[in-house]
């Protein structure tokens, strides 16, 4: 999946490391062995990830996977977000390393925002044995390339919550995305088009205040607005003037 740019946002190291939270909708999640003699050593899995309006990890794994037990025994964990998939050479690219601790998150939110991201995993979401992590995050590190190193605190990584929180509502983001779908779908086909991604039947998945996903079956893209939008209204200008944009270039 690729990180399309709508229009500039700040170049902080919090806003680009948001930026790949936000855009990529797989990490690698390191964890502690639990319960064998190997207990303490590190272990990685590849997991599929979505992130709440303020770009917090949410995470759906089952009780039988070793990194849940792995969770169970220490909640510490850390997400390696991979942005260097489409550098010619790898190490220049992009990718974060985020901190936290995985706590269990059933709210119907966090539940939403990740079936949303990967509607496949609808199927299984309800099983007992199934449950949602969300990360609450510590800090992070971001490498942008050599020498580009950053150490991240957690209130300069996360959006801020009290400007956002209109977004956060899951039934106004539901609604609001429904709305987007009927009202937009020619600027999304528009946009889909001029990106030269395949498929004309891609909808709008998610929104949060610096941009929002396209999903086409199990294909993701993301579009960032051209700065935050923190209300619906402002979400429902910022397609207005997208589509105003795409008018006058035609």
């Amino acid at each position: 999946m690729n990180d399309r740019d709508e229009g500039p946002l700040s170049s902080s190291p919090g806003d680009a490391s948001r930026a790949l939270i936000r855009a990529l909708d797989t990490a690698t999640l390191a964890t502690a062995l639990a319960g064998d003699a190997d207990e303490g050593w590190p272990y990685a899995s590849l997991v599929l990830v979505a992130c709440d309006v303020y770009a917090s990890p949410i995470l759906l794994i089952s009780q039988l996977a070793e990194h849940t037990k792995n969770i169970a025994a220490d909640d510490r964990v850390s997400l390696l977000y991979d942005g260097t998939g489409q550098k010619s050479d790898r190490l220049s690219g992009k990718r974060l390393s985020v901190l936290g601790r995985a706590v269990r998150d059933d709210t119907p939110g966090t539940a939403a925002r990740y079936l949303a991201r990967h509607p496949s995993a609808e199927r299984y979401s309800g099983f007992s044995d199934f449950g949602f992590f969300r990360v609450e995050v510590t800090r992070a590190h971001l490498v942008s390339g050599f020498g580009r190193i950053d150490w991240i605190d957690r209130s300069y990584l996360l959006f801020a919550e009290e400007p956002a929180t209109e977004l956060a509502v899951p039934m106004a983001e539901a609604e609001l995305i429904a709305e987007i779908n009927e009202d937009h779908l020619q600027i999304i086909r528009y946009l889909a088009e001029s990106l030269g991604l395949p498929g004309d039947d891609w909808r709008v998945s998610g929104c949060d205040p610096e941009g929002f996903d396209l999903l086409f079956e199990e294909e993701i893209e993301r579009i960032n607005f051209p700065k935050p939008v923190l209300t619906l209204d402002e979400v429902r200008v910022a397609f207005n003037q997208m589509r105003e944009r795409i008018f006058q270039k035609k």
